[in-house]
């Protein structure tokens, strides 16, 4: 079977990734090394992606046909779990192709007993269809394998936002994401950015969300020339929130603290001029990923106001004096729920002990940084969560020992809702990622 075959590599795709492979990672190095067509590329990308974002459902599913799943081996599971996902989520797949096809994969990576294995599942699914999530009594339980999310995850945001909004999250989570780019002011108007891209074949949509943000659909933003030129990049409309609401003087030096890979940090550097003095310094823990942000400045030609420093952003007082920055931007680590569409791993791998740990980093971050901010200047906090421990709890811990801060009001260009204070965007408001925005501005010395 050639290795342009898109349900084998899915299959061994999934298996690597099982065993601790980065999904992005393995499945960008997996269509680098095939002659798959843009057709089959979709759907390895799609069968990959959706057995990751579905697999308490898939494999609650498996576990009502296959006894003893612990002795079969994990991409002989892999196998069927895409089995079951390309029957049950895929339209306009056939069974008949997914029971050939699978069972040509359970004949070329194993023997003649796993296929007969394979076959004899397949077959029972499709003769007795698959069991009912009410079989499940316990109502978390229930809704954890109905959405394919850690019982931790539901049970905060049943506790903070209430039950009938935490079901309109999950339910969201698991559709389709949009693929959102940004223009780039530096090179092109967004009206010249448009014409061209429908010229290239793709459908386009203005962001509801934000103004400097388009909706792409067709074919990958990334094949396009406006891309290799720079005239745009991808990035999430709610990734594009935290510098909007900062009011960018030509003029201003900036600190962007947690910067890699870079989306923000370019995105407050379309506003300088070098000209003017204006400066953004990126900062991130590893030069490895300052080198992407590098990269992704070059591409959008913004590199003459920017540079990057490989440091501790809890530790600003061994690089900087205090009040050396005019804004501060901190975009921090975080447990990065809000994502969960883009990053179905995230579901299944964080716990909410890191969350707890993560705050405790945030209120460093912000201590760190107030210092260095100039009285009357703005600090942006943002994160890609929706849990108020890494959020709002962090701002309110950080303003009772910092009275010389408060908080003033998120501007949106789109008058976007605010919540308080804050603006806070969840996955099922614009089916974007979920992003919390805060804008502080120091009042007086320390």
């Amino acid at each position: 079977m050639p290795t342009s075959n898109p349900r084998l590599l899915a299959v061994k795709t999934l298996s690597k990734i099982s065993n601790g492979a980065y999904s992005n990672l393995q499945l960008n190095q997996v269509i680098e090394n095939s002659d798959l067509s843009s057709k089959d590329i979709g759907l390895l990308t799609n069968i990959v992606y959706g057995v990751i974002q579905h697999r308490l459902t898939l494999e609650y599913y498996l576990n009502h046909f296959l006894k003893n799943a612990d002795r079969v081996d994990d991409w002989v599971k892999e196998l069927l779990y895409s089995a079951i996902y390309q029957m049950e989520y895929l339209d306009r797949v056939p069974d008949r192709a997914v029971f050939n096809e699978s069972i040509k994969i359970a004949k070329k990576m194993g023997h003649d007993g796993i296929r007969r294995l394979v076959t004899g599942v397949l077959h029972q699914i499709q003769r007795n269809g698959l069991p009912d999530f009410n079989e499940i009594k316990d109502p978390i339980e229930k809704l954890s394998i109905e959405y394919s999310v850690s019982e931790w995850i539901i049970n905060e945001l049943i506790d903070q936002l209430g039950k009938d909004k935490a079901l309109s999250i999950l339910a969201s989570i698991n559709e389709p994401s949009k693929q959102s780019v940004r223009f780039n002011s530096k090179l092109i108007t967004k009206q010249e950015l448009v014409k061209k891209l429908i010229d290239e074949g793709y459908e386009v949509e203005d962001s509801k969300l934000v103004k400097s943000g388009l909706i792409l659909s067709k074919k990958s933003a990334s094949y396009s020339q406006t891309f290799k030129d720079g005239e745009m990049t991808i990035q999430d409309e709610s990734a594009m929130l935290p510098v909007e609401s900062m009011d960018i003087n030509s003029s201003d030096n900036i600190l962007d603290a947690c910067s890699a890979p870079g989306g923000k940090t370019t995105q407050i550097a379309e506003h300088l001029n070098v000209n003017d003095g204006g400066h953004v310094t990126a900062l991130d823990l590893h030069d490895s990923r300052l080198r992407q942000v590098k990269k992704n400045a070059k591409r959008l030609s913004v590199s003459d106001v920017l540079s990057t420093k490989a440091c501790d952003a809890r530790k600003l007082d061994d690089f900087y004096e205090d009040g050396s920055f005019d804004q501060i931007l901190i975009d921090a680590p975080c447990s990065g729920i809000g994502l969960i569409r883009r990053k179905p791993e995230i579901r299944y791998e964080k716990t909410i002990n890191d969350v707890n740990k993560l705050a405790s980093i945030q209120i460093d971050i912000l201590n760190s940084a107030a210092k260095k901010l100039k009285v009357g200047g703005k600090l942006v906090y943002s994160t890609c969560t929706i849990l108020n421990q890494e959020n709002s709890d962090v701002i309110d811990k950080f303003l009772s020992e910092n009275s010389n801060f408060k908080k003033v009001p998120v501007a949106s260009k789109m008058d976007v809702k605010l919540s308080d204070d804050y603006l806070r965007i969840f996955p099922d408001d614009f089916n974007s990622d979920g992003f919390f925005v805060c804008n502080l501005v120091k009042t007086g010395g320390e």
